[in-house]
This record gives structure tokens, C-alpha cells and sequence, in this order.
């Protein structure tokens, strides 16, 4: 009769092979075997834990860029189709009541990657590398990503598509976790590069062929990944429908919306094959999809029945689609107008994955899984939701209460584009449940709600900050020259010391010779 340690290969190999984890799992297991004797209880542990770890889901992150509210059909578009976009919603979970972190993109995807305002985490302002002031900084190397976050617990990382958090070597999608990168990491005006890992594939990326050359790579690392053991992690952010923009060939004139709604219908399109390729795979049951938008739109048209675009703090600035498609773990379908934001991705996905949330840090978002099971959200319907631009606090939300704070010329980031509160004296206070639209002024029936948010104004910007004031609890902005205070406002350069200024041009013009000859 064979010993039980004589047996533990085979049992163990018989385990790998049946959770299908491959060879590299049974390579270490078989070796511990012959390193020190296992017990049959820690076999049936393992085996346990082998079986969570294939019931891990894959996870697509789709983040469009510029994409307002009623920007697809499932939203109220009218003169664009959006049949696959419209089926993600019809099989998941539409939600209604989604607010990304800023109205513009490098603070807004700061925060879905980190789970925290993009104060909190440093990176507030938009990331313009060939602005004096923004060339050197980006998302801080010791963030922790949500990419780092699934990287650590077994997954493959991609990304494709546009970055937009610093683009000196230091500050790259490599270095915050992803295995791989594919897309145009700037905006074409920034930079028109495209780039495959390190390598520029294209110096002037082909705008009517880049949903087409993000839906190959998108549909490669998911039929690359169906025949690997571990699950992955997918960030695909399509730089569209951000100007400028063209359709490809196949679609152009195909929309009742020019060339913009050509594009759409075409990303469209886009997410059509990146299903199909899921389901072909056969793994489409278990990988949770979401589609969302970086911000709101630059034309209001594509925002109703919210005021406001991009660039500003009124709904149309902030709030945009959310759709959640996870076959295997929402079986009813459903609408949802339960207030959530950019933060709560974050832990979202830590938790569908079974991970604990990184320590050290604080997470302005929430688990958003007890919703499919219809289980409330712990934090209330009124806790605060704050809408900064840049550093200055411009707005806050209780429940149904948004209130619009007073704000000075000064303050203002000069990509704001709300001129009628351009230099706001006095308060505004909005009831969303009754005015959509922000256009009736209840500050004078109201003024215990206004003094409320008034002093929570006050107190959040004790920690999150506020112009040229650094917050308690603001993390350091990543920066190559780390002592040198950060200005947001290419307006206010002239307030550091001049030596500090030549200092940092000529590390400028030694990292990158040619700018001098490209000005």
C-alpha cells in the first residue's frame, strides 16, 4: 500500500488539471509535495482555493471619452443607434444616478483608478505635457491602482487606449501596473503618437482607423486570454467621441448625427465584437463589462435633460451613463437610481474578486455588489458628493440639495467654461428631484440646507484642499522635481522662484532636446 505522501502528485495533479490552472501551477505544487508532507485537510483546502481562484471573473473596463448623458440610445439618443451599448444595459444594470469625479479627464480617471477624489489622490488638474507647468507631473508611482490592485491577486492586466496621467517614463500605464499598453496615450492635440508597449507604431495616429485598431488588439487579449489560466483585467479607454475625431470608412455617413454620431455608431460597433469575442471564447457568462464616460460632452445637446457640459460643475459636467453587465452574478436586469460615483469602482472589483481593500488608504467610494442581490447601500442617500474643479470646490450634494458655492475669478481653473457662475457672490441652491435642468434658485426658501453645506464646504476643504491650499489629506501629486509646489494654473508659474524655474527647463530640454526646434 502506497504512503499518503507518495500519493500527493498524483492527487494534486489531478486537482490542477481539473480546475484547468495549467502547467506552471502543477510545476510548484508537485514540487512542494517533494519538499514537505501535506495533510488530506490541507489537499481539500487546496482544492477549494483552486476552485475560487477559476471562479474568479474577468473584468472590461470601458471608459469613453467626452460621452454625455443621452449620448446612446439606452440614455435617449435619437439620431444615433447604439444596439450593442443598449443590450449591455438591457441584460445588466442601467444606473441613472452616476457621477464621475471631475469634468475633465486626467483628475476623472485618477479617480476611478484609485477609488479616491482625485484631490485625495494628488491629480486634480488636466495633464498637458507640453505645458510648462504639467509637463513633469502625473498619477504618483506609489498610487495604488486598481490595475496594481488585480495584479497582486492573480490577474492579467491590459490596457488600451488613451492614459492621460503623465507622460514622462516614471508615470506611464506600465508603471501603475498593467502588463501591456496599446492606444494613443494623449490627446491628438497633446500628442498625436500611438504607441504598442514602448514602441511608436504610428507618429501620427490614423484617426479613421482607431476604433477599428482598438477593436482588433481588444479582441486578441481576450481570445489570447480564453486559453490562459488566469483571469484578466481589461481598462479600455477609447479616446472617442473627444474631438478631433473621423469615422472609418465603413461607417461614415451612417448616423443622422455627422461625423460624430458616424463615430458612435462605429464604437458601437467596437463593443459589438468585443462581446461577440467574449461569448466565441466562451467566457462572456463570467466578465463583468462596464461602460462609462470619463466626463460629460462639450455640447449640451448630448447631455439633456442636464444643464451644463464639460469643463463645468453642473450635472451635464459630471453625471453620464453607467452600465454594469455581469451575466453570472446579475440574473434580473434591472434600472437603477441609486446615487453612485467614479470612487466606487474601486471597491467594487476588489470585492468581485473576494480581495481586501489596500490599507493605508482612504476610498471615497462603496462596494457596489449588495445592489444585485437588492441589499442598500451603507452609506445614506444624503452623504455629501463633491464637485470640485481643480482645486476649487464649486459644488456639493445632499440627497436631492446641490448647492453651487461662491467662487472667485482667481480660483477658477482656465479650462472653466461656466461663465454665468464665473464670479459667483452668493450661493445657489438647486432641488434635483423637482429641476433637473439647475435653473430654479431655492436658496432664500431653504437657507438651513444652505448654511449645512456651506460648513461642510468649509470642512472638506480643511482636507481636500482648495486654490494654491494644499488639504490635510491630500496625497502628494507625482511630480519629477517632488519639492517644488504644484501649479495647476499655468497662469501662476511666475510665483515659483526663477532659479527653480531654469532648473526645471533644462532638465526639460535635456529629457527631450527637440522641444525648443517644435515651439
Amino acid at each position: 500500500m502506497l504512503g499518503i505522501n507518495s500519493l500527493l502528485p498524483i492527487v494534486v495533479a489531478e486537482v490542477v488539471e481539473t480546475f484547468s490552472l495549467g502547467m506552471v501551477w502543477l510545476k510548484v505544487l508537485t514540487t512542494s509535495v517533494a519538499i514537505r508532507p501535506y495533510s488530506i485537510g490541507c489537499l481539500v483546502l487546496l482544492a477549494s482555493s483552486i476552485a475560487c481562484a477559476a471562479e474568479r471573473p474577468n473584468i472590461i473596463f470601458m471608459l469613453t471619452d467626452d460621452l454625455g448623458y443621452s449620448d446612446v440610445g439606452c440614455y435617449g439618443a435619437e439620431k444615433v443607434k447604439t444596439p450593442h451599448i443598449d443590450q449591455l444595459a438591457a441584460e445588466g444594470t442601467r444606473f441613472t444616478d452616476f457621477h464621475t469625479a471631475a469634468s475633465i479627464c486626467s483628475p476623472s480617471r485618477a479617480a476611478f483608478l484609485t477609488g479616491a477624489y482625485p484631490q485625495r489622490a494628488g491629480l486634480y488638474m488636466g495633464i498637458n505635457p507640453n505645458r510648462t507647468a504639467h509637463w513633469f507631473l502625473g498619477l504618483r508611482p506609489d498610487e495604488i491602482t486598481i490595475a496594481e490592485q488585480l495584479s497582486k491577486h492573480g490577474y492579467a492586466t491590459h490596457m488600451v487606449g488613451k492614459w492621460h496621467l503623465g507622460t514622462e517614463p516614471e508615470f506611464l500605464p506600465r508603471t501603475q501596473g498593467f502588463d501591456s499598453y496599446y492606444g494613443m496615450p494623449c490627446n491628438f492635440s497633446h500628442s498625436p503618437k500611438f504607441f504598442d508597449g514602448d514602441k511608436v507604431v504610428f507618429a501620427r495616429t490614423p484617426l479613421d482607423r482607431l476604433t477599428q485598431l482598438y477593436t482588433e488588439r481588444v479582441t486578441k487579449i481576450i481570445h489570447d486570454q480564453a486559453t490562459r489560466s488566469e483571469p484578466f483585467f481589461l481598462y479600455y479607454a477609447h479616446n472617442y467621441p473627444h474631438t478631433p475625431y473621423q469615422a472609418g470608412k465603413d461607417f461614415k455617413g451612417s448616423s443622422k448625427d455627422g461625423v460624430r454620431g458616424d463615430v458612435m455608431q462605429e464604437l458601437d460597433w467596437g463593443i459589438g465584437e468585443m462581446m461577440a469575442a467574449l461569448r466565441k471564447s466562451g467566457i462572456a457568462d463570467n466578465t463583468i463589462v462596464i461602460f462609462t464616460s470619463d466626463n460629460g460632452p462639450t455640447a449640451n445637446q448630448y447631455a439633456k435633460p442636464y444643464r451644463g457640459t464639460k469643463y463645468v460643475t453642473f450635472e451635464g459636467g459630471h453625471r453620464v451613463p453607467f452600465i454594469f453587465h455581469w451575466p453570472a452574478r446579475i440574473k434580473e436586469p434591472s434600472v437603477s437610481d441609486v446615487g453612485i460615483n467614479a470612487m466606487d469602482v474601486f471597491p467594487t472589483l476588489s470585492a468581485a474578486i473576494g480581495a481586501e481593500l489596500p490599507k493605508e488608504r482612504v476610498y471615497d467610494g462603496e462596494n457596489l455588489l449588495p445592489l444585485f442581490e437588492g441589499i442598500p447601500l451603507k452609506r445614506p442617500t444624503a452623504q455629501p458628493f463633491f464637485y470640485y474643479n481643480c482645486e476649487n470646490l464649486q459644488a456639493i450634494r445632499s440627497g436631492p440639495w446641490k448647492l453651487h458655492l461662491p467662487r472667485s475669478q482667481e480660483q477658477l481653473p482656465f479650462w472653466d467654461r461656466n461663465r454665468a457662475f464665473a464670479d459667483l457672490r452668493n450661493p445657489v441652491l438647486y432641488n434635483l428631484d423637482t429641476d433637473l435642468a439647475e435653473s430654479t434658485n431655492v436658496a432664500a426658501d431653504n437657507p438651513q440646507i444652505v448654511n449645512e453645506l456651506m460648513e461642510l464646504g468649509d470642512s472638506i476643504r480643511q482636507n481636500l484642499g482648495e486654490f494654491m491650499q494644499r488639504g490635510r489629506q491630500q496625497r502628494p501629486t507625482g511630480s519629477l522635481f517632488p519639492d517644488v509646489p504644484v501649479i495647476s494654473h499655468e497662469k501662476d508659474w511666475d510665483t515659483l522662484d526663477p532659479a527653480i524655474v531654469k532648473a526645471i527647463a533644462k532638465q526639460r530640454q535635456k529629457r527631450h532636446p527637440n522641444h525648443a526646434r517644435k515651439r
